[in-house]
This record gives C-alpha cells, structure tokens and sequence, in this order.
C-alpha cells in the first residue's frame, strides 16, 4: 500500500497566523495540490502532520475518501509509526511544495528515491540541505521500513526532516531533478503569500499554453485565463460557470439576429466562442493540476455544432436575398452551409498545416462576418469567402504535392 505524508505546519512569512499549505494557487490551496499528486501517485492513506483539524483539512478529507483513500490527521511524527507498515511505501512532500504533478510523477516511477537539487539552488529557494553539494528538492519515496525510526526521535522534530535524514543514512538512491523545472517555475516551494501571487501567472502559463501553433482566438483566450483567471478562480469561478455565460452569449447572439442586429450577433458568438474556450482553458488547468471535478465545461463537438448553426442561422437572416420576392428560403441556407463545411473539411484535410488552426477559430470567424456585414454586400462577400478558402486549399495542396514529388525525383536520383 501506498500511503502519503503531508504536512500543515510550517507558518507563511510574514503571516505569522497563516500556514505555508493554505497559500492559494489558482483557487485551491498548496496542500489541496499535493493531495491530488498524492492521490494520482496510487496513494491509499493520506496522512496531513497539523497542530488541530480544520475546515481545510475536512475539505480534503472530503475529496480523499471520495476517490477511496483513507484521510489521517496526526500532531506528531511518532503518530505515524503504526500508520505505515515495512511492507508499505511512503510519499513524503514537503510543506508548500508546489509541483506539476506529470514531472513528479515521471520522477517518482523508478522506485524509492529522494529527489535532490545542487545546494546553491536549493537553499536560496527554501529547501532542506542534505549535504555539501545536494539539497532535498522536498519529495521523497521511501520504503515503509524506515517510518519505524520516527519512534525512536523526540515529539517535537518534523516527520519529513527525520525521514530525509534516516532515508539518506540507510542509502535510498538519490536522484536531481532537471534544472529546466526550476527555471521554468514547474518546481518550487510556496513560502508567502507574495511567492504564491507571483507563482500563479506563471503557473497558469504552463497549462494554458498548447503544444500547437494558436490561431489568434486562442492566444486572445489564452491571455485572457492569464490575467483574469486566478481573480475568477480566487472567487471560486469553476469553469462551468464560465460555461454558462458563454451559452448565455450564444443566445443573445442568435437573437439579436432574429431581430435584424446581425453585426451585433456576429460578434456575440464571437464572444460566446471565446468565453468558452477561457472556459476549456481553465479546465484544463484544473485537470493538469489534478483538481478535476465532475462538472467540467463542457465544450465539445455539441457546442462546435450549436456554434456554427448559429452562424449559419445569423448568416440566412441577414442575406440580401430575404429582400427578393420569389427566392426560396431554403437559398439563403446554401452559401452560409458551404462556408461553415469548408471551415469544418479543410482543417480535417489539411491537418499538418499551421494555418488551418485559423480556420478552426470561431472567434475569428465571428468577427469577419460581423465586419462583412456592416460594410458591405453581405451575399457577395460570403461567396468570395467561400471561393478564397478553396482556391487556397487547392493551391497549398497543389504546393505541396509539387514538394513531394521533387523529394521523391531527388531520392531516385
């Protein structure tokens, strides 16, 4: 069994009244953190070193035994003795350890080991020295035998530092984490609440932003979870809420067209588009950070849909064809339905290509109808559309055939 040692009990600088693992980041606390990377490390007993049980520490409680594990609060190294058996292995995170979980799981996969930083870094960024050249870069897996050393220790010493110093003693490997983990603030330890405000943009950043080249809708989105997601997280803003006003964009979009507004309601499900994907965003920081609940936002391949009906409807009412007595109705769907199939087949067919993620953009989108319809013939301005996106796909893809086979012709030769 897999059991994890967490500790509530060093204070945060400059709040003598506050406590390193209640510091926020991004709208849950440091120790909420660590009891994800715990619970996703396989850990079946979560046991929190604090002085007395709080409403933090039942919170968690809460969310250890909804995914199974059981929760122990302890005031003393020596309570956890009968906790972890010789048989079992034991994650120790030090207290305000703030990693991303993905890193520190890779790192810990290999079996018992005490992961280390040079000295230097270590000790300017808090952690515990181990020796002249290493400091503890504050995660440990250790067998469960060593925990029957704590008995022998004074109450009053810290549970992790004995751990560290009996693990060293009985040769557990150790084992530096890259370096790029502590200069790209994938790795630190949260001593204040001014480290935990300058952590968080940086920590966002490392979950909003994607391996593929953005289109400028995502990057607008992007910037926008960066600068105002910790104050909606902070307020307790789960990403279904942002959900919810991007539908309630979406309405007032598609109605403002029913009642002659195209413009405006082209740019509202610009806006709807983009809410939504802020919305993704910050769920998928929640997922990154394992603090995923069950209501996660949900923008997927039913909300592309409902979107783009929604451009096509807004597209239909405001065609200048709805003026001529005798065309169909149905006409004014056709060159709205051919835009949206082109904006959906190309980016499938092309799908190596960075300049297609713009056509996925409906942010974009949404504000070139809105500028086509304030200035000009809408209709003919939607075919050339239509006719541009396709000359342009023809011609890439003809580039593109052309390059392989002059590749092809070298390699024969």
């Amino acid at each position: 069994m897999r059991v994890a040692l967490l500790s509530l009990m060093d204070a945060a600088a400059e709040e003598p009244s506050g406590l390193r693992g209640h510091l926020p980041i991004g709208g849950r606390s440091v120790l909420r953190h660590q009891v994800g990377l715990a619970l996703a490390f396989g850990c079946a007993r979560i046991v929190v070193q604090a002085e007395a049980l709080n409403g933090e520490l039942v919170a968690l409680q809460h969310v250890a035994e909804s995914a199974g594990a059981r929760f122990h609060v302890i005031p003393t190294g020596r309570a956890l003795v009968p906790l972890v058996s010789p048989e079992d292995e034991l994650l120790v995170l030090a207290d305000g350890l703030l990693a991303v979980p993905e890193d520190a799981l890779r790192l810990l996969n290999d079996g018992p080991v005490i992961l280390t930083m040079p000295v230097e870094t270590g000790l300017a960024a808090g952690f515990e020295r181990i020796d002249i050249n290493h400091a503890s870069a504050g995660v440990m897996r250790l067998p469960g035998r060593v925990v029957a050393g704590l008995g022998e220790l004074p109450p009053e010493w810290s549970p992790a530092s004995a751990l560290l110093r009996i693990a060293v003693q009985a040769g557990v490997p150790q084992r530096d984490i890259p370096f790029a983990f502590i200069d790209q603030g994938r790795w630190r330890l949260i001593r204040s609440e001014d480290e935990a405000h300058r952590a968080e943009p940086g920590w966002l950043r490392l979950h909003t932003i994607g391996a593929h080249r953005r289109s400028p809708g995502e990057m607008l989105a992007g910037i926008a979870v960066q600068k105002i997601g910790p104050a909606l997280l902070h307020a307790g803003t789960r990403p279904y809420i942002v959900t919810i006003a991007s539908f309630a964009l979406g309405v007032l979009g598609v109605g403002a067209g029913w009642f002659g507004s195209a413009t405006i309601g082209f740019a509202l499900l610009a806006l709807c588009w983009l809410v939504a994907e802020c919305a993704a965003l910050l769920a998928r920081v929640e997922r990154a950070s394992l603090l995923a609940s069950a209501r996660m936002a949900p923008t997927g391949a039913a909300f592309a849909l409902l979107l783009d009906a929604g451009f096509v409807a807004l597209c239909a009412w405001r065609s200048e064809l709805a003026d001529i007595s005798g065309v169909a109705a149905a006409l004014r769907l056709f060159a709205p339905l051919v835009l949206v199939l082109t904006l959906r087949l190309v980016p499938a067919v092309c799908a190596a290509r960075d300049w297609t993620s713009w056509l996925s953009d409906r942010f974009l989108c949404g504000i070139g109808l809105a500028v086509l319809s304030a200035i000009g013939p809408f209709d003919a301005a939607l075919r050339m559309v239509v006719l541009a996106l396709l000359a342009g796909t023809l011609l890439d893809a003809s580039a593109v055939g052309r390059r392989t086979a002059n590749a092809a012709s070298t390699i024969r030769e």
